[in-house]
Formats: C-alpha cells, sequence, structure tokens
C-alpha cells in the first residue's frame, strides 16, 4: 500500500508511546504488522520539557554547547537532552520498519532534536539500513524569540491565571513552542521515513502522516480536524484501548487488563475515522474507551492547535463491530495566529517531611506537630513561598495491620532563599522540622528515606501564547533531497486564522433541562456506578469529563451536573473559588468540566465518582459500571 497509488484509502496510523515510560517493545510490535502504515509516539511532557530545556539552558551556560562540534557523535551523546528512552524502543524496531516500509514519526527530540536525528540515522546504518531516511523538524526552541518579545514589551499572560510573566520578577531559562504536523508532513512529502521533532503537539503527528496520505492543504479545516481528534485519541497509547478506563471491572472479569493493545486509527480522506487496537491483545475499543480519551485533558469544545481548531460539538462514536469505534461529526475551523508556549524559569528550592502516625486521634497528632513547626519556625515562615502539611489518610478502628492504620504527615516546603532550605544549617527547613519530633504526639516516626529533605532546584512552567509568525518551524533532510529540493525546508505560519476569545464556549446549567423527579424512585449510592469519567491536567488547571451509557441517563446527567452539583461534589476542602466551565458532548452522552482545583488531576474524576449522590433505581438495578 503506497500514497501514490491509493491516496484515498484509509491510512492506518497506531500510537506507540504517551509518555518516556511507555512499554519498550511497542514500535516492534506495530512495525512489524504489515498493514500498519505509520507509528506515532509522544515521548514529551511539560514536567521533561522543563527537565531538557533547564538542563540544556546550563549546559550552554558551562560552555558546553560551543565546543560541540569538536566532539565526536558518541561523545556528544553524553550531555543530550533529548528522550532517551526513545532509542531503547527504536533500536529493535528498525528491521521491522524498514521490512514494511512503515513510516515513524515521534516528538522525542526535546531541547537536541537535531542530534538525535543524527544518532537515530547512525544506528539506522549500523544495523544494516542506511536506506532509512531521517528528517528532523526545528522551530519549537522559542528561548531567544520569547526573550526577544519580553524586550519589546510583550507581557506573556499565564493561560491559567492571567498574571504577566514580568510580576515573578525572573529571566526565562528556556522556551518552547508547540509546533503542528504540516512540517511533519513536508517531511515525508519530500520522502522521509522517519521524522523526528521536540516540542510538537501531541496530536500533530497524525495530523502530518493524515495530511501527507491524503494530500490534504492547509486549509482543508474539516479534514485537519477529524486527524486532530484521531491524533488526541491515540496519542496517549493506551488510555483509549482500556487504561485509565472506569470500565476497567469488566476488563479484569476475562483478563483483558493484561497487555493491553495499542491504539490504531484508520483515518481516510474525509478525516472520519475508525479506532480500532492491534491484533491479539488485551483492553478494548469502545464508546466508553474512546469517550474516556476524548474528555481528557480538553477544556472546552474548541480543541485548538496550530493547525486547525476542532469544534467538538457535533461529534459522534458509534460501536460498529467489537473493538471498532467510528468517529465523526468534526468540524474544523481555521487556527489561532498563536501557538501555546511554555516558558520556564527558576522558582526556587523545595524540600518535603514525612512523619507516620497510627491509631487513635490522628488528626489532633497531626496538628499538634503542625504548631510545633510553626512555632519553631516563628518570623521565619515569611521566607516559604509556599509551607503546606497534608494529612494523608486515615486511621480505621480494628484495622487488619498496621500500615492500614497508618497515617502520612506530610509537611512540604518551597522558598527562593536557598538558606532557609539547607539540611545543614540550624535555622534551616529540616533542623526546625527535626527538633519538635521528641516533643511530638504518640508514635511519631520518619521516614527512612530522607532524600526528599535535601533541597532540590524547582521551576515553574508558564504557559502562555506567541505568533507563530515568530517561530522558525523548518524541516531538515538528513539525506540527499530530490532534485530541486532544498535540504532545509522553511514552513509558513498560517494566514487564514482566526482569534478566539479567552472563554470557551460554558453553560452553568442545561439547555432545557429535565426534572429529576420524573426518573423515578433514587437510591443514595456512589455516583460512578452509573456514571463513567476521565480526568486530566492542563497545567494547574484539571478537567473532569462524565459519561454514561444509556440515552435516559444521558438525560439526568447533564440535567443533575451543574457548576453548583460540582462545586458541591468537590466539597469544601477540594474546591478553592476558582472557575468552573461547563460544556455537553451530546453525541458521546458526555459533560466536561474545568477548575483550577488540581496540578495533577488524574484522580479528580475519581475522587468525584466515589461522592454518594440519589441515582435513579433504575439505573443502578441495571448493574454497576
Amino acid at each position: 500500500m503506497s500514497p501514490s497509488s491509493t491516496p484515498r484509502c484509509p491510512v492506518r496510523i497506531a500510537g506507540c508511546s504517551g509518555g518516556f515510560t511507555d512499554r519498550s517493545r511497542a514500535i516492534t510490535r506495530l512495525a512489524s504488522d504489515p498493514e500498519v502504515n505509520a507509528v506515532i509516539g509522544d515521548w514529551l511532557s511539560e514536567m521533561t520539557m522543563t527537565v531538557h530545556g533547564s538542563g540544556k539552558a546550563r549546559r550552554l551556560k558551562e560552555g558546553q554547547e560551543g565546543s560541540k562540534t569538536h566532539l565526536t557523535l558518541e561523545e556528544r551523546k553524553k550531555f543530550a537532552m533529548y528522550a532517551e528512552t526513545f532509542l531503547q524502543c527504536f533500536e529493535p524496531a528498525i528491521e521491522p520498519l524498514a521490512r514494511n516500509k512503515c513510516k515513524l514519526a515521534v516528538n522525542a527530540g526535546a531541547s537536541d532534536t537535531e542530534l538525535l536525528a543524527e544518532v537515530v540515522k547512525s544506528m539506522c546504518a549500523e544495523k544494516g539500513h542506511p536506506e532509512l531516511k531521517v528528517a528532523w523538524v526545528e522551530g519549537d526552541d522559542a528561548t531567544e524569540q520569547v526573550n526577544k518579545l519580553i524586550k519589546n514589551g510583550e507581557k506573556f499572560e499565564s493561560l491559567m491565571h492571567g498574571k504577566a510573566l514580568e510580576e515573578l520578577g525572573l529571566e526565562p531559562i528556556c522556551a518552547q513552542a508547540y509546533l503542528g504536523g504540516l512540517g511533519i508532513a513536508e517531511a515525508l512529502r519530500q520522502g522521509a521515513d522517519i521524522v523526528i521533532c521536540g516540542r510538537v503537539a501531541d496530536a500533530a503527528p497524525v495530523i502530518g502522516v493524515a495530511a501527507w496520505w491524503h494530500g490534504w492543504g492547509r486549509e482543508q479545516f474539516d479534514e485537519l480536524a477529524g486527524a486532530l481528534v484521531a491524533g488526541h485519541l491515540i496519542e496517549c497509547s493506551c488510555y483509549v484501548t482500556g487504561g485509565y478506563y472506569s470500565g476497567f471491572r469488566d476488563l479484569m472479569n476475562d483478563g483483558r487488563h493484561i497487555n493491553m493493545g495499542f491504539p490504531i486509527a484508520e483515518v481516510d480522506y474525509k478525516g472520519e475515522c475508525d479506532l480500532v487496537k492491534e491484533k491479539d491483545t488485551g483492553g478494548c475499543v469502545t464508546v466508553g474507551s474512546c469517550a474516556s480519551q476524548l474528555l481528557y485533558e480538553i477544556q472546552g469544545p474548541w480543541y485548538y492547535n496550530c493547525d486547525v481548531v476542532a469544534d467538538l460539538r457535533g461529534i459522534k462514536m458509534e460501536q460498529v463491530d467489537q473493538d471498532r469505534v467510528r468517529v465523526i461529526g468534526v468540524k474544523g475551523m481555521p487556527p489561532p495566529p498563536t501557538t501555546k508556549v511554555g516558558i520556564t524559569h527558576p522558582a526556587g528550592w523545595q524540600a518535603e517531611w514525612h512523619i507516620f502516625y497510627c491509631g487513635l486521634d490522628c488528626d489532633l497528632k497531626c496538628k499538634m506537630t503542625e504548631d510545633q513547626i510553626l512555632y519553631a519556625l516563628g518570623e521565619d515562615v515569611d521566607k516559604f513561598s509556599m509551607l503546606k502539611f497534608h494529612q494523608n489518610g486515615s486511621s480505621p478502628f480494628d484495622a487488619e495491620n498496621q500500615d492500614l492504620a497508618t497515617v502520612d504527615f506530610r509537611v512540604f516546603a518551597q522558598s527562593s532563599d536557598y538558606e532557609i532550605m539547607r539540611p545543614d544549617v540550624p535555622e534551616g527547613f529540616n533542623r526546625r522540622v527535626l527538633e519538635v519530633f521528641l516533643q511530638s504526639a504518640p508514635g511519631a516516626s520518619l521516614s527512612n528515606d530522607l532524600r526528599q529533605v535535601v533541597p532540590k532546584p524547582y521551576y515553574e512552567y508558564w504557559v502562555s501564547l506567541m505568533p507563530q509568525s515568530e517561530l522558525k518551524h523548518t524541516v531538515h533532510l538528513l539525506y540527499t533531497p530530490a532534485k530541486g529540493t532544498k535540504s532545509s525546508i522553511p514552513m509558513s505560519a498560517p494566514t487564514n486564522t482566526k482569534v478566539y476569545p479567552k472563554q470557551q464556549p460554558s453553560s452553568p446549567e442545561t439547555v432545557n433541562p429535565v426534572s429529576l423527579s420524573s426518573f423515578g424512585e433514587t437510591v443514595r449510592a456512589p455516583m460512578g456506578y452509573v456514571v463513567a469519567g476521565r480526568s486530566g491536567d492542563k497545567a494547574s488547571d484539571c478537567n473532569v469529563g462524565f459519561f454514561v451509557r444509556h440515552d435516559d441517563e444521558w438525560d439526568w446527567l447533564r440535567s443533575f451536573m451543574t457548576i453548583e452539583k460540582v462545586k458541591e461534589l468537590l466539597g469544601p476542602q477540594e474546591y478553592k473559588g476558582k472557575p468552573v466551565d461547563r460544556f455537553e458532548v451530546p453525541g458521546i452522552k458526555g459533560y466536561n468540566a474545568c477548575s483550577t482545583y488540581d496540578t495533577l488531576g488524574k484522580n479528580a474524576c475519581e475522587y468525584m465518582r466515589a461522592k454518594t449522590v440519589d441515582i435513579p433505581k433504575k439505573f443502578v438495578d441495571r448493574g454497576r459500571i
């Protein structure tokens, strides 16, 4: 199968990685399937970009960058700031990639994309496949442009809270912009077999592969938007095939929770797609598992990308066969003139103590220790930008064993003042916590692992927007291109763009709600017995998506789940008064809410699903999720 002979047949794109810790044999498994046309993967996150970006900045400061041209490839690898785990996955996959002529497009380059591409090219030659053509995409490192724009008065307001970067009083040490997928498409058009990227949007590789395969132009917005959604669905590998799925109990009943299959998106010439998974594996592909991933990490009905904006309000999912879901109804809109940029700057130092209590009155024991530590710190409390005391867990009566009855009391501190964080001074955080130990509540026990007590530098990842016109988006070919083509191809910024309001469409309550009393008798039960969901993080924002199995349950959910109900489910300890947005996705019987209450977000949905509410009895009688 090739794009030249059958350009309008669906392209089969497999998702092999949702992060730098995913299974190392994935590329090999997927590339070994001759029906897979391309494999895409994501090895980067906000955290890894901060680590790699700050590492490269430190390397520049130490003068290592200036001398790298005098080093061999092996010597340069010692200072590399790319995702090393990608190479562990790539090496065993070289032979099947070559044998089946399967394309590979990944965002693993981080802050050393060119170097990683050179390493990949060298590995291909060493494995006996020098014919594999490697390209890399430049432009995500926007440090120079960000610093220039700051000098010209750009405020770089945070997408999370609207504050200007200058309010922190700190200079950025690195900045990475999110690129789209059209650079990947161009590399494939120029004959590349392997495309190495830095920080492209997670769904961008699918956009790039589909646009190349079907020959789409940059203003075929409906098609590009469909590919964007397909990319979002498979970008986190097994999240769409049973991982993090509310219906995991069903998978465990017949062993499908083991070795979950990686997803494959069959994207047709219209941008519509079928979701399936690799053959002879566990997991599942259902409307529920696909809805879970769709609702993950989105913040409204407009899904932004610097190639296109997908309007999700008309999306529909249909179970057309076992482990096959059809996705249609996505509409495309012009991209914004801007793209997201993550700006890293040093924020200070952090450390933490863990003290364990057990038995009766653990809440009072933790409060006693907190009061003692605050007294010991005295006026130095003001030197901390953050000082938090967490009681994690509870100690029930008649616990089966001591571990179940143990509470972790965590004391977490951050400060820009290194002296107050030093572990070797009497007036520092470390000693002030330790010195109250012998006057603590009964049973106080310290953690055996004191590595967290040592202060570590931490960085602020500041999410903002920058003009796409400022990017140096360029495709580089590490091989002799076709006649008339240069080895470096600049990508122009889009000209047909649209400025979108900061506030996405949001409705506190549903339109035309159904009276809750019309559903008949209710029982008090955990909401998660009938409501599935998924939550995720977007910097300091968190989104929670809920969905149900049946039409009448959808009418109940959309009428029941108002913004006020979200606040009630969170409770006063979790809801901190920040804004909550709400929108509905009728095509999947889903609802999404977003707020700044959880910086991790992975468990927010499960926390809320465990809250008891009044559920129509007939729903519960159908059997719990």
